[in-house]
Order: C-alpha cells, then structure tokens, then sequence
C-alpha cells in the first residue's frame, strides 16, 4: 500500500474518549519493547510517528494514527513490564479487554513477539483467544535479523504448535532490514478490503 499521509491523532485512557468517526482500525499489541511503535514506523516510511523508546513501558495509552485518512493503526499499550503503578496496570487492562471485546470497528489484531524468546504464557493465551475472534489475526515475529535461519525455523514451529490447527498468517519482520513490510501491507490490505 502506498501510505500517502499518516497523523497522530489521538492518545486514549477512557472508553468514551475513542474516536467516533467509524473508520475501521487495525491494533497492535505485543508485550513492551516488542517494537510496535518501530513496526508501524517502518508500515507508514516514517521514523517518528510513533514514539518509540529504549525503555520498556513507553505507550501508556491507546495511540491512534489515522492513515490516508481512510483507517486508524491503533498502538496499544505493551502487555508486561512497565514503571507504573498497579492501578494504572488495571485500568489498562480493563481498558484494553474491552476495547478487543467490544469494539466494533476493529478489523484486525496484529499481535507481536520477540522471535528471540520461547512463547510466553499470556502471548500464548492471546495466540490460542483471538483466531476465535470476529476480527482478523495475525501473528508478527519481530526482530528476525538476530536469528539464524535455523533457529528462526525452529521458532515458527514452536509457534505452529502453539496456534494448533488454526490457519493464522505468520509475518517474519526486522526493523533494521526492513523485512516483513510488504507481506505485512498484504494482509492488512485484504483485510481492508473485505470490509
């Protein structure tokens, strides 16, 4: 896709402050410093849409970026680690569980994981929950360019194995090699376009 304009337009902490305009959104999730913030960068061909930080934790709010004026990436908070208080965790949480539940205007769940890492138990439960879901998923294996062939083949299988018999588009992405980009904009374009 040829990303013609692409704008922040909004932080969000409260249900009732979400954009109301109906333009179909496609969200980003993954546990901090998974690298959402750089992938949609990398998505849109711009270094500093989304902020991006070396400490875990950054996005503290839903982060909606309206592309071509046409559909909204939504950058979610990082599941995990972040310095923040417990209450600010669970008002997140609340947040986020009903934003996936009940928004209807979500088209697609593109969930990230660090390729270098084993499967967590909660990026687990998300990659077993959401191909069940009324939205598309798919699942985003960052940070490739630290794997070798071989162990990145091994990650997909693990990750085959986890996702069990359901058909789920598998991206292979790196920031810094720019991998992932096109493959990415396939699907959500498909997805896009069923609408």
């Amino acid at each position: 896709m040829r990303v013609e304009s692409a704008e922040f337009v909004c932080g969000v902490l409260r249900w009732e402050d979400l954009p109301r305009d109906g333009r179909p959104e496609i969200a980003f999730l993954g546990r901090s410093n998974v690298g959402k913030s750089s992938l949609i960068n990398l998505l849109v061909g711009r270094s500093n849409l989304a902020r991006t930080s070396s400490r875990p934790g950054k996005t503290r709010e839903l982060n909606f970026y309206l592309i071509n004026r046409a559909f909204y990436f939504v950058d979610l908070p990082g599941l995990g680690y972040a310095q923040v208080s417990r209450q600010q965790r669970i008002s997140w949480s609340a947040l986020l569980e009903r934003y996936v539940l009940e928004r209807e205007v979500l088209q697609a769940l593109v969930h990230l994981v660090d390729s270098r890492l084993d499967p967590q138990p909660l990026d687990c439960a998300i990659a077993q929950w959401a191909p069940e879901q009324r939205f598309a998923y798919l699942l985003v294996l960052t940070k490739t360019d630290k794997l070798s062939g071989n162990a990145l083949r091994r990650q997909e299988a693990v990750w085959r194995d986890v996702l069990g018999p359901r058909e789920v588009p598998m991206v292979f992405t790196s920031v810094p090699e720019k991998r992932g980009v096109r493959e990415l904009w396939r699907h959500l374009e498909a997805i896009l376009g069923r609408r």
